[in-house]
């Protein structure tokens, strides 16, 4: 082989390396890529449009009072998430948390718009625990389901805990 050839065959070599090295970053989801924030009023559009539905122990939207059930500052693609999640489960989907203040802190955390709690049903319980990969328990106990798309659900007793690293 030529110095020349060489030469080529691993200019080549680079550039096959560097463009999958550009699809990996590009594909994988992080924190620090730009995401989507909507109003309450944005994200309450879309998901009524598909028949989910919002429950507030406080009959309230304010994300600054932890009764309330507030989408302000949520991520588009947490209610992408939930609502693929509905249409593939076919199930009844009332939210009972967002965006508010009052619940655990952390980069993908409820405050950041990455999670969501839904009720549960026998429907939704039956889709996790059948659709789902059971991942094990949470450090505080509770049963970890992991979606194929990477989302993880958790059911907290009287929820479904579910954090959105993806809109699937």
């Amino acid at each position: 082989m030529s110095h020349r050839t060489s030469s080529r065959a691993l200019s080549g070599a680079a550039a096959a390396v560097a463009g999958l090295v550009l699809l990996v970053l590009t594909v994988l989801p992080s924190p620090a890529q730009a995401v989507t924030k909507l109003t309450d009023a944005q994200a309450a559009s879309q998901l009524s449009a598909h028949g989910i539905t919002r429950t507030s122990s406080g009959g309230c939207t304010n994300r600054n009072v932890a009764t309330c059930t507030s989408y302000d500052q949520i991520n588009q693609s947490t209610v992408s998430g939930i609502i693929t999640y509905k249409g593939a489960s076919g199930c009844a989907v009332n939210i009972t948390g967002g965006t508010e203040t009052g619940h655990a802190s952390g980069t993908y955390s409820h405050w950041n718009g990455y999670k969501l709690d839904i009720a549960r049903s026998t429907c939704n319980d039956n889709w996790i625990h059948s659709a789902y990969t059971y991942i094990g328990l949470r450090s505080d106990g509770y049963p970890m389901y992991q979606a194929p798309s990477g989302n993880v659900y958790t059911n907290e007793g009287s929820h479904w805990d579910i954090v959105y690293y993806t809109c699937g």
